[in-house]
């Protein structure tokens, strides 16, 4: 396949390269000087897409995934997908998919779940969104990126599973760190707290897979000093969206918002910037009740 992927990042280079990989012609563009290897580099983003079956992008935002698409879509061929693996905002992707639509091209958002290890790696998950024919034309390269890939529904279904999924995610996080915080001041050995929690009523992904105590459960970034596996302002970026999604939908989403501000407090108040989101636990730690 001829693909255009535009987004080269920490995500999108380790992505684009398995596609080369993989055999296919991949032209990508970036705002930044990169190399990936296999991969011809373009000046434009509108040079990326001319020509591709599929034009893939990963950016930071909605608003820069909207000023994107209205350069590349003019570009591409009628019949062509555009596969979007940002994680942006709902109405962002629903517009840029209608957008797409219009102009004859299959759209899909397709945001991913497990960072850059699983770009590296080429075992993301996607969460996508979008036509039964665009999902089956993005599907063989979601076989090279990811080792899972998830239709969710019509366009904007993948970003809306995606934060639903990180709400909760943030939430149980929170959860977590509180409980490890109390269970040390009223002297229970952190050990014991998991042997218990791990196999009880209690467990969850964040105990169980990612624990947030140094030393306990398997290695995670608490063991790393809490360099970031998933950053906390990541965390804070994909919790706004889910609080920018209930305000739309019209949704009580009252432990979202709480999550939204106590990650908003802890990476632009404290020190949380550029730490993972599991590092919550030496936060509640320091921290009474007042």
């Amino acid at each position: 396949m001829k693909i255009g992927f535009i987004g080269l990042g920490n995500m999108g280079g380790p992505m684009a390269a398995n596609l080369a990989k993989a055999g296919h012609e991949v032209t990508g563009f970036d705002m930044a000087d990169v190399a990936i290897e296999g991969v011809t580099l373009v000046d434009s983003a509108a040079a990326a897409a001319t020509g591709a079956d599929v034009v893939i992008t990963m950016l930071p935002n909605g608003q820069i995934l909207r000023t994107v698409a209205d350069e590349i879509l003019p570009a591409m061929t009628k019949g062509a997908a555009h596969v979007d693996c940002s994680t942006v905002d709902v109405d962002s992707a629903k517009a840029v998919a209608e957008q797409a639509e219009a102009a004859g091209l299959l759209a899909v958002d397709a945001p991913v779940s497990g960072g850059v290890g699983g770009a590296a790696g080429g075992t993301l998950t996607f969460m996508a969104g979008g036509s039964n024919a665009g999902f089956a034309k993005a599907a063989p390269l979601f076989e090279i990126m990811g080792q899972k890939a998830v239709h969710c529904g019509a366009s904007g279904a993948g970003q809306s599973a995606k934060i639903c999924n990180n709400m909760i995610l943030g939430v149980t996080m929170i959860a977590t760190c509180e409980a490890f915080a109390l269970a040390d001041k009223l002297g229970l050995d952190r050990q014991k707290m998991f042997d218990v929690v791990s196999t009880s009523s209690g467990y969850s992904w964040t105990m169980n897979a990612y624990c947030p105590a140094p030393g306990v459960g398997p290695k995670s970034p608490a063991d790393n000093a809490y360099q970031p596996g998933f950053a906390a302002d990541l965390m804070l970026k994909d919790l706004r969206l889910s609080q920018q999604a209930a305000e739309s939908a019209d949704a009580d989403t009252p432990m979202g918002q709480i999550a939204t501000d106590l990650y908003a407090q802890f990476v632009e108040s404290e020190d949380g910037q550029g730490m993972d989101f599991s590092a919550m636990l030496p936060r509640f730690e320091k921290r009474g009740r007042g």
